[in-house]
């Protein structure tokens, strides 16, 4: 979900554990620029598509952890390019904690307007989805994110 902490943890796990970040959501912005410039002027498609590109590149390189969007799994192409070398961890939080991360983020496109509501419906549509296509899940409410990035060296050794 946005604001699960996948791109903290990430960057958690790869400073202490000696691996190399890889954030699908920066790779799409350094190619093609922001995110919400990309939303605004091409929609939402086009941005998946320039995620499932990044997921591909990302999924081929070694010693890495990559970071996805929260959109990157629902695409099934993503998810087998994701586990073909690695395992996909779940970092579930409640939707309070969720609401509270992002409340007055103007970054994130999916989110602008009520941002109450829209994780609420985000939570509904896709929570199946995420436990569905992860290898692990982790409860993050109460970890820091040092915390969650050792439960995951742990799940994967």
């Amino acid at each position: 979900m946005p604001a699960s902490g996948k791109t903290t943890v990430a960057e958690a796990l790869c400073k202490n554990f000696n691996k190399t970040c890889l954030d699908t959501d920066e790779l799409v912005v350094k190619e093609h620029g922001e995110i919400t410039k990309i939303f605004d002027a091409f929609g939402e498609q086009k941005f998946r598509e320039w995620e499932s590109d990044a997921v591909k590149y990302a999924s081929k390189q070694t010693n890495v952890v990559i970071s996805t969007g929260g959109g990157c799994v629902l695409k099934q192409n993503n998810v087998d390019a994701l586990k073909q070398g690695g395992k996909i961890v779940y970092l579930r939080a409640k939707k309070s904690t969720l609401i509270k991360r992002v409340t007055g983020d103007t970054t994130r496109p999916l989110l602008r307007g009520d941002a109450e509501q829209k994780i609420t419906a985000l939570y509904s549509a896709r929570a199946n989805i995420y436990s569905g296509v992860a290898d692990y899940v982790i409860d993050v409410d109460e970890l820091t994110p040092m915390q969650i990035a050792k439960k995951i060296v742990e799940l994967i050794k």
